[in-house]
């Protein structure tokens, strides 16, 4: 034995790797041993190894899978493929989470988007009320002071703004003066097929010292110059104008290539007659045309009937009884006005 000693005492080996070849010799005899046939389950030998590095010795644990063969019987260990299978669904659900946080991180962008288009448009509406506000307190005095109120009548071929033509036209200035009233026939250069209205035929306007609408359109607005204060809108007055004077009168220039100026207005009587016989119930007039407002007031008339020229008369001054019952400005004529 002292011999033994002696030779482990000389082997070039450092005195820390002897239990590690005494744990390797114990388990080859153990394989030995249980040679006869009986199968042998896997086992997983613990060994402490122990190195030594700068001088001092550091542990280390180890953990090693043997797979034993004896006998006929076989038995399999668990891959390296089931754990990379216990990983995988682990790194599933990292994808997930960063699915969910992206979601929710795009569910708090796209509300926080709608929350400031919504405080912008709520901006946009406050700042539309404000200038509404203020157009209503002083915009429409100050277009008031400088306003040109014109009334304005035209007689037809027809009630379809596609097919027929203005035959007559006719518009007054109601500050009067000299060369306030405007008055012309329009060649249509087609028959006037309701000559038992107007009593305008055929034959007094298809000539050919009648001007046609696009020869007349540049008198017109060289007239409506003319009267115009500088730097103030002009208010177009008619009767039922919204309805039928004023979109035959765009659908004419538009025809003959013209645009409407864009400081042009236009208001309707029609609404003011039928506000005035709202509040004065029975001591007016249930019908609100032309006429009958003009022998309610008890309006002369001037020239035929249903004539442009004698027509603007009549609404100059049935245009001033209504605005006097209503208590309306020239300003609140100017808010009531459309384009």
């Amino acid at each position: 034995m002292k011999t033994i000693a002696m030779c482990f005492s000389l082997l070039p080996f450092p005195r820390c790797r002897i239990h590690s070849l005494a744990n390797c010799w114990w388990e080859n005899l153990y394989k030995f041993r249980s040679s006869s046939g009986s199968s042998c389950s896997n086992k997983i030998l613990c060994a402490n190894n122990y190195e030594l590095e700068g001088g001092y010795s550091s542990r280390r644990w180890t953990r090693r899978t043997i797979n034993s063969k004896t006998g006929g019987n076989k038995e399999s260990l668990t891959s390296n493929k089931s754990i990379s299978h216990n990983i995988i669904p682990e790194t599933g659900n990292d994808s997930g989470k960063l699915e969910t946080t992206k979601a929710r991180r795009t569910r708090k962008l796209s509300i926080r988007n709608n929350v400031l288009s919504k405080n912008a448009s709520t901006e946009v509406d406050t700042y539309n009320v404000e200038r509404a506000e203020v157009e209503t307190d002083q915009y429409y005095a100050d277009l008031a002071k400088l306003a040109t109120i014109l009334c304005f009548d035209i007689e037809t071929t027809g009630f379809s703004r596609e097919r027929d033509r203005i035959i007559e036209f006719a518009c007054q200035d109601l500050r009067g003066g000299e060369n306030s009233t405007l008055q012309s026939l329009v060649n249509p250069e087609r028959d006037v097929p309701n000559e038992q209205i107007h009593g305008i035929s055929t034959h007094m306007v298809n000539r050919y010292d009648i001007p046609r609408m696009m020869d007349f359109i540049p008198v017109l607005l060289q007239y409506v110059r003319s009267r115009q204060l500088p730097g103030g809108v002009v208010v177009l007055v008619s009767h039922n104008g919204k309805s039928f004077d004023v979109p035959f009168l765009k659908s004419e220039f538009s025809r003959c290539s013209y645009e409407i100026p864009p400081d042009w207005l236009f208001a309707d009587t029609l609404p003011l007659a039928r506000l005035v016989v709202k509040n004065k119930g029975s001591k007016v007039p249930s019908r609100v045309s032309l006429q009958a407002l003009r022998e309610h007031y008890g309006i002369p008339s001037i020239g035929p009937a249903h004539r442009a020229l004698s027509d603007v008369h009549s609404l100059a001054l049935v245009l001033q009884r209504l605005t006097y019952d209503l208590k309306l400005p020239v300003s609140g004529l100017i808010q009531a006005s459309f384009r």
